[in-house]
């Protein structure tokens, strides 16, 4: 049903206004149904549609993560992935996913920057608005995230960054300023931190004048979760709505500020007319509450996962022409952590459920031939907490008092068969009080080797572990702060306990929600809720696991090993400590390398890692988080089915010292951006630092010939800056295989007059031929290529003079150099 807003604006009591503008819960906006009024509902995204329940939701469709998706380098393909996720908000009833995140990956340690699309603006606005335009295509709202200079996870709602103008602008807004003018998300998140000392959600400069005024963007714009700090100063700063609710800073506090004079009518007025407009719009979503099980479609995505995990793989390096692995191999050796614990996404808001998932190894168990002898060894695990375990007749039950042994009033139950849970948004029991309530956990569980196992439990609350009937892990009281459950739970406490294969085990926890824990020390929490995370696995005796690795790495021809980091290492909630492998690692990586000459190294992680055998390993592959699909997509790529055609969205440093953001990351609630415009390639190349891989970069199977114009054609005169140039690039494939190559633009002055990087990225596209086929390809480059962010005029400059257009299959790799002369100063501010 649509309403008219205005009509409607007139209508409503203060009252209703005032609801307007907050949530009515964790996932939905408040509804005024006598006017038409929908409640508008969200997911987190954006790698999938997790639904609107962190527990007990339905499975999802998983996607690779941001980087992977920045590595295609794909608009087109980008385009039918949100037109994917459209169709998944729609099947689950969701009126507006919460993503791209459009953050730039300023240090290879941001606990969240496998969520974003790389470290270059014009690349990730770019493919941030082919994924918007597939998303909105559907009827299907976006909310990107997060605006802006959301850098790192410690400290995030305290954290100042500390960032110039020109620094703001050319890097770290760039990419929503794309976005706004080529896809207009309908709505816009706040980031959690401060800009130049004021929280972006209540920045007037940030929202107010840049988006709505500067841009002429008007998105509803919503803090992130948790992420509105006050009343009077968020509304007058344009913040729209909070979320989640139900609200802290606006119902009774925002009468206060209207009655006092800190807020206006017509301020009010505003707010709640961008929540109509926003709710108008949610009209147009024809919502279902379930998905269709239509067995077709369920074909048709897996294909395309598979497809989008494949074209996302980055091939670094293949000396001996290892890949494709040949199709006669004898014996093969896969080994690593991640062999049978495939990684397919990262941790917090953007790790979801899985319909299924496909580890590579029986990927490659499937795809092999039948006569080859395949062997298998885990060499050494990763995991900083232990797996979660399967439990048959596994219940919760909710209760308000504490399980102190005497008879309590069940509220009710809910199934579980993985020992983990998320309770921050659960609703399901009306009895239940949310601010302090308990939960037993009880089911079976039958390990499937005998020996020594070991347990842990990570919490966001309290909680004891009883295995038939026998306290092992209390974690009640003498809790350590941890990372678990967005950088809120407990450190893990483990202890060990003899098992039998096939017996059946009684598991029991008795847990609290998050205002039970001691680590509180009388505050609030902020999801009240709270969860847990039980995990167990076989304890594993490191040093026979390498010689077990070493053994089958040494009677094979050729040698797999598959490892990385997963969502214990890269999450929402913590940064990384270093750029390394988890410990052990770089051990079995040169002790295999010692053995198999014929070995690849497949990496899984969202963000670069230390690789200090790089010059000994012939042969790396960059895996991403691939989605569900991720076993299949790098057995693809192993076994020659797929070219790999993925690239670098990132430079890739040797040292985590070499980081142009190394002296101000992390540890500090002032973070000094004095890398300034220098982020990724732009600082490697301005210095002369060496990289171990360079941003664009992918190691060709197979070559393409590339030439550009010496001339660069200009299809519109200056005089209409809108319109966009055009440089035009002939392209052969003169290799064995149908593949593609991404052809890059970067714009680098010929004699500059202020300081600028060599140069910077301004246009590409992604071609795909088959072998010796040749093609002329356009690639528009728009008037932002030549200019910069003027501190003292506030405006953008596009200096005359004469420019070099560089074309490059990596940012170090030229292919050629055209000129482009630019005849007269233009001035502008604005889209």
């Amino acid at each position: 049903m649509r309403f008219d807003v205005e009509e409607v604006l007139c209508k409503l009591t203060q009252e209703q206004k005032t609801a307007l503008v907050s949530g009515v819960d964790f996932w939905h906006t408040y509804p005024i149904p006598e006017h038409g009024v929908p409640s508008v509902r969200f997911s987190d995204g954006p790698n999938g549609v997790r639904g609107t329940r962190l527990f007990g939701g339905p499975p999802s469709t998983c996607l690779p993560c941001g980087t992977a998706l920045g590595a295609t380098w794909g608009e087109d393909l980008l385009l039918e992935a949100g037109g994917l996720l459209g169709r998944e908000c729609i099947a689950k009833g969701v009126h507006c996913l919460l993503g791209p995140t459009l953050d730039i990956l300023r240090s290879p340690l941001f606990g969240r920057g496998f969520e974003g699309l790389g470290e270059d603006p014009y690349l990730t606005g770019t493919l941030a608005s082919a994924i918007i335009r597939g998303i909105q295509s559907t009827g299907v709202m976006t909310a990107v995230k997060h605006f802006v200079a959301y850098n790192q996870e410690y400290e995030r709602r305290r954290v100042d960054a500390v960032i110039s103008d020109r620094a703001l602008r050319e890097i770290h807004l760039r990419p929503f300023q794309i976005v706004a003018r080529d896809a207009q998300p309908a709505a816009l998140i706040t980031a959690y931190n401060k800009v130049n000392g004021t929280h972006a959600s209540q920045s007037a400069k940030l929202v107010e004048h840049i988006v709505r005024k500067e841009w002429g963007w008007n998105p509803l714009i919503t803090s992130d979760w948790v992420g509105t700090y006050s009343t009077a100063e968020a509304l007058n700063a344009g913040l729209d709505l909070e979320m989640p609710g139900p609200s802290r800073y606006r119902g009774s506090l925002l009468q206060d500020a209207l009655d006092t004079g800190q807020v206006h009518q017509a301020t009010i007025d505003d707010r709640a007319r961008n929540m109509l407009r926003f709710a108008r719009r949610a009209t147009r979503v024809p919502v279902l509450e379930a998905s269709p099980a239509a067995a077709e479609v369920v074909s048709r995505t897996r294909t395309f996962n598979r497809k989008l995990c494949a074209e996302s793989i980055v091939l670094l390096k293949n000396e001996g022409s290892i890949l494709p692995l040949p199709p006669d191999i004898k014996r093969i050796a896969l080994i690593g952590s991640h062999m049978k614990r495939t990684a397919i996404c990262g941790g917090g808001s953007a790790q979801l459920e899985p319909e299924y998932s496909v580890s590579l190894y029986d990927a490659l168990c499937e795809v092999l031939p039948p006569t080859t002898v395949i062997t298998y060894a885990p060499g050494h695990d990763v995991h900083k907490t232990l797996p979660l375990i399967i439990i048959t007749n596994g219940s919760l039950e909710f209760y308000n008092d504490p399980p102190n042994g005497n008879a309590k009033l069940s509220l009710g139950t809910e199934p579980i068969w993985r020992t983990h849970f998320e309770l921050m948004d659960y609703d399901g029991i009306a009895e239940l009080d949310r601010d302090r309530f308990w939960v037993i956990m009880t089911g079976s569980f039958v390990p499937d080797t005998t020996g020594l196992w070991e347990f842990g439990i990570a919490v966001y609350g309290t909680a004891n572990l009883y295995i038939d009937d026998e306290l092992v892990i209390e974690n009640t009281s003498n809790q350590v702060p941890g990372t678990a459950f967005f950088g809120s739970g407990t450190l893990e406490k483990r202890a060990s306990r003899s098992l039998l294969a096939g017996q059946e085990y009684m598991i029991r926890v008795e847990f609290g929600s998050a205002n039970t824990s001691p680590l509180l020390a009388g505050k609030k929490a902020n999801f009240a809720g709270g969860g847990l995370h039980l995990g167990a696995c076989p304890k594993l005796d490191k040093h026979q696991a390498l010689k077990d690795a070493v053994a089958v790495a040494k009677e094979a021809d050729y040698t797999i090993i598959c490892t990385g980091l997963n969502e214990d290492w890269e999450s929402e909630g913590f940064d990384r400590p270093d750029m390394d492998l988890p410990p052990g690692i770089e051990q079995l990586i040169n002790e295999i390398l010692a053995v198999c000459p014929s070995t690849v190294i497949v990496n899984q992680s969202g963000t670069p890692v230390t690789m200090p055998w790089a010059r000994n390993a012939p042969c790396i592959v960059q895996a991403w988080y691939g989605g569900n699909e991720t076993g299949y997509g790098i057995a693809d790529v192993l076994l020659g089915h797929v070219n790999p055609a993925g690239k670098l969205p990132f430079s890739w440093p040797i040292d985590i010292r070499d980081n142009p953001s190394f002296r101000n990351f992390g540890m500090a609630v002032e973070i000094s951006y004095t890398e300034e415009i220098y982020v990724g390639y732009r600082f490697y190349e301005k210095m002369g630092r060496n990289i171990l891989f360079p941003f664009g970069y992918l190691f060709l199977l197979h070559p393409f010939d590339s030439s550009t114009n010496r001339r660069v054609s200009i299809i519109e005169e200056i005089s209409n800056p809108t319109k966009p140039w055009k440089i035009q690039v002939s392209i052969k494939n003169t290799g064995q295989l149908a593949g593609a190559e991404v052809l890059q633009v970067y714009i680098s002055p010929r004699y500059p007059d202020i300081d600028r990087p060599l140069k910077e990225l301004c246009g590409f596209k992604k071609v795909f031929l088959a072998p010796g086929q040749r093609t002329r390809v356009e690639i528009p480059i728009d008037r932002y290529a030549a200019s910069y962010w003027s501190e003292p005029g506030g405006l953008w400059i596009t200096n005359k003079g004469v420019y070099h257009v560089v074309v490059g299959s990596s940012s170090r790799n030229i292919l050629g150099v055209g000129v482009l002369e630019i005849k007269e100063t233009r001035r502008w501010i604005g889209l």
